[in-house]
């Protein structure tokens, strides 16, 4: 357990396990208007862009928080910055959080296709190549980073090269990644990265962000399809006023700032990417070493969630696996694949080694209070 009040391990894809410093950082009240605060907003927008590689061109480059969680912030890129009339947005789909981009313009009723893969394969860059080349309609491209329902990384860098040589936008929907994997507005080309609080960055559900150009923004007034979701109203309002237009949350916003900071002490993107690459790497090494079968092979793996096949064992029930592993002080998620049973544990948030190591014990004391003796598929 995480020593406060036996709460347990979250190795999930978030909400996470966060510092006892993050949490602390919610106990005090402040007033949404407050200098103090105001004060705190900026420097958690500016930290952000800087993340994103944009400090240098600060003038450029702006984050516009919206309250809620990432989805919030995808669909508010989607409904700002592609308009209804005369957008098209081509849709890069290999697991779930690719297809709730593509209903999501479904339901906002923005011209829209679909390029899949399998959720075990990368994005097809030659077939995305291909597909701008044949419709000239397409404005704009949409993709995940790395995509959770597998945990697979996909190849943002060429899939923006592809999109900038056609004379395409990509957005990215980088809630996975953002803190822990390489990005940088200025040498990747995107109109957005989308992402929130409570991933990589450590922090506690409740906020969105997008990181675009006040010239997307400019030319974005009017495409909204909705007051609270207009990231064009809400960076102008910021930008005159320094002030949410509605209540923002408080305290999410300080436990940010205050992860933020843990996250520079730390060593930056590139050390928290390098501790979660080390608990990836224990905990697939523990999990084969038991029997279970990965996913993905190791070179499309993310060091952020781990897929693993179902046991065929018919000793093997997922909710009891994950009740003795939960008594045990670890939380994992279930599934989330179309196409096979499976299981995901998470490697982000405020663990390390230890707990990695510790896992795979308590995943083989699991087993052996189960009765299961075969982990393979």
């Amino acid at each position: 357990m995480t020593g406060d009040n036996d709460a347990p391990w979250l190795l999930t894809p978030g909400p996470l396990t966060t510092a006892r410093e993050t949490r602390e950082a919610m106990l005090r009240d402040r007033g949404s208007r407050d200098d103090a605060f105001l004060e705190i907003n900026a420097r958690v927008c500016a930290r952000l862009v800087a993340l994103a590689g944009g400090e240098e061109a600060s003038d450029d480059y702006v984050c516009v928080p919206v309250q809620g969680s990432g989805t919030f912030a995808v669909e508010a890129a989607l409904g700002t910055l592609i308009p209804a009339a005369g957008g098209k947005v081509l849709v890069l789909v290999n697991g779930a959080y690719g297809a709730r981009m593509a209903k999501i313009c479904t339901l906002l009723g923005r011209d829209m296709e679909v390029l899949e893969n399998a959720e075990h394969e990368p994005t097809d860059v030659a077939a995305l190549a291909a597909r701008l080349e044949s419709d000239p309609a397409i404005t704009h491209v949409a993709a995940v980073h790395c995509e959770t329902t597998s945990g697979i990384l996909n190849p943002i860098e060429d899939i923006a090269r592809s999109v900038e040589k056609n004379g395409r936008r990509l957005l990215v929907d980088a809630m996975s990644s953002f803190g822990a994997l390489p990005l940088d507005v200025k040498a990747l080309p995107c109109e957005a990265l989308m992402a929130s609080s409570n991933k990589c960055l450590e922090g506690v559900p409740g906020l969105g962000f997008v990181i675009t150009s006040k010239k997307s923004l400019a030319k974005a007034a009017g495409n909204a399809h909705s007051l609270c979701l207009d990231l064009q109203d809400q960076w102008r309002a910021m930008a005159e006023t320094g002030q949410w237009r509605f209540t923002p949350p408080v305290h999410v916003i300080a436990a940010l700032d205050t992860a933020i900071a843990a996250h520079a002490a730390e060593g930056g993107v590139a050390a928290r990417g390098a501790r979660y690459a080390e608990n990836c790497r224990i905990l697939v090494e523990g999990m084969r070493g038991l029997g279970f079968e990965t996913l993905l092979p190791d070179v499309l793996q993310a060091p952020i969630i781990v897929t693993f096949h179902t046991p065929a064992d018919p000793n093997f029930q997922f909710a009891a696996f994950y009740d003795h592993l939960r008594a045990r002080g670890y939380v994992i998620y279930p599934g989330k694949l179309t196409q096979a049973d499976s299981f995901r544990i998470g490697c982000i948030g405020q663990v390390g080694s230890e707990q990695m190591h510790d896992l795979t014990t308590a995943v083989a004391s699991s087993l052996e209070d189960m009765d299961v003796t075969r982990c393979g598929t």
